[in-house]
This record gives structure tokens, C-alpha cells and sequence, in this order.
């Protein structure tokens, strides 16, 4: 029952129509029985800050989705260490009066690599965004190298730069072993591919949007010869790790959640 007492999380991007953040997350909440509702919210970047606020202030919080997980980096009163060395920020919630912003995505994304058993070395990095960043950041934490494939050079070299200052080694795309696509490609029907080929050495590719039936990235990409997911394992641990930190001490449903994606995109 929504009453005064539920608390309102939300999802802000833009677009946010494909979501299934909602879906997810208030079927962990009712199997919980927590006093929770969770919505997608479609805003402009000018909106991302007081929108934090208004629904960390009135006892809530969210995550955020592109292209606003940089703004929100910057619009959070105590961004968590992730945060302030990627500079970009999924995760949010109030705190004795303080909005608190964290990167969930990192997480959410090594934990759907481990499930595609990647080889060492480069990963390939396809995107420049907020995405990019926590892909930056997974490496860091795995000793790998990155090189950046976008189609803008400014922007490409803008990100190595900013992860050389991370620690992350940059590498040449033809030796990558490991793929991943951090933009929206694939959200729209008639969307280009991320990427057409492969490198040589390519092993595994992950596709951080997800659809019904897959994305067409990541059918081709298996059908390339590789080991290949879409983001559906991504957004569920990353959702997981979320209402962990709006919930102290609750341990997060994950295989509720994983089933109510899964049927979503049957």
C-alpha cells in the first residue's frame, strides 16, 4: 500500500521509458515488505540536482542513468570514495540531512564479467561516459589495461587521459581481450552496432544496454565466436548493491530480482 509513509526511489535519465529498474527494484521491495515505491523519472541535466535532493530530503533516494551519472557526481553533498575518483555517480541517498552518492556500477559490472570468465588482458572500452568510467575504474581494479573506442578523438583521448591519472594503462584495441559497450547503441531499433568487428584477440564482450531477445550487439558479438552477455546481469547486481546501501542490514533479493528482469525480456 503507497501511503504517506512510503519512501520514493527513482530512477533519473533520459530516455528511462526502456528501464527496468522499476520492475526490479519493487519486486525486491514487496517480497521485503518494505514501505518503498520505485519510479523512472525522464529529466534534463538542469533537473538532476534538486531532483537528488527533493527525494533524498523526503526520506528516498535512486540511482541515475545516462547521460546524468556525471552530473550527479557533482550534484551529491558527500559523494563515497568511488565517486569522487571516477567522477561519475549511479547510486544516491539521504543521510542526516546530506545527499550521498556512490558507484554501484563498478561492482555490478565485475561480477557480470566474472560470469563470462575473461582472459587477462586490455579491455576494450566503447563510449567515453559515465559508463566509460566505471568500465576505467573495474580495471583499475583488475591490473588491466584500457583503450577507448569512440567517435569523437577529443573525447578518446580526453578519457585516456583521465584514466592515466586513474593508474589504468592504455592500450592499443587491436589487443583487447575483453569488450565492453557503455553506450546507449542499442536502446533504439535501427541503432548502429557499437561496433561492427571484434579485435583478433577478443574473448568475452559485455553490452551494457539490455533488450527483449538480447541485443543486436551482443548476437553478434557471440556470433563472432565470443563469450557474450547483454546488461541484464549488470543491472541486477548493480541494483543489488544499491538498495543495500538504502537499506542497512538488508540483504538484497537477488534472484527475486534477476526473475522479475528476466521476465521482462522473455
Amino acid at each position: 500500500m503507497i501511503n504517506g509513509a512510503t519512501r520514493v526511489f527513482a530512477i533519473l535519465g533520459d530516455p528511462v521509458a526502456h528501464t527496468l529498474s522499476p520492475a526490479m527494484h519493487n519486486a525486491a521491495f514487496r517480497v521485503l515488505g518494505l514501505p518503498a515505491v520505485y519510479v523512472a523519472l525522464r529529466c534534463p541535466p538542469p533537473d538532476v540536482a534538486g531532483l537528488i535532493r527533493a527525494l533524498c530530503h523526503a526520506g528516498g533516494g535512486g540511482n541515475v542513468t545516462v547521460p546524468h551519472k556525471e552530473a550527479a557526481a557533482e550534484s551529491v553533498d558527500r559523494p563515497e570514495p568511488a565517486v569522487e575518483r571516477l567522477g561519475a555517480c549511479n547510486t544516491f541517498w539521504g543521510d542526516d540531512g546530506a545527499t550521498v552518492g556512490d558507484n554501484t556500477d563498478v561492482p555490478g559490472l565485475l561480477a557480470a564479467l566474472d560470469d563470462l570468465e575473461p582472459p587477462p588482458g586490455p579491455w576494450l572500452v566503447i563510449g567515453t561516459g559515465g559508463g566509460a568510467r566505471a568500465v576505467a575504474g573495474g580495471a583499475r581494479e583488475r591490473g588491466a589495461p584500457i583503450a577507448v573506442a569512440s567517435r569523437s578523438a577529443d573525447r578518446r583521448r580526453r578519457l585516456e587521459d583521465w584514466a592515466r591519472k586513474l593508474d589504468v594503462g592504455i592500450d592499443e584495441p587491436e589487443r583487447c581481450t575483453t569488450i565492453v559497450n557503455t553506450t546507449p547503441l542499442g536502446l533504439s531499433r535501427g541503432d548502429p552496432l557499437p561496433l561492427a568487428a571484434p579485435p583478433k584477440d577478443a574473448v568475452v564482450a559485455l553490452d551494457m544496454v539490455y533488450a527483449r531477445g538480447e541485443t543486436p550487439w551482443t548476437r553478434a558479438m557471440r556470433a563472432a565466436g565470443l563469450r557474450a552477455v547483454d546488461g541484464r546481469g549488470m543491472l541486477v547486481a548493480q541494483g543489488a548493491e544499491a538498495l543495500e546501501r538504502w537499506f542497512p542490514g538488508v540483504r538484497a533479493p537477488v534472484e527475486v530480482m534477476r526473475a522479475a528482469v528476466d521476465a521482462r525480456l522473455r
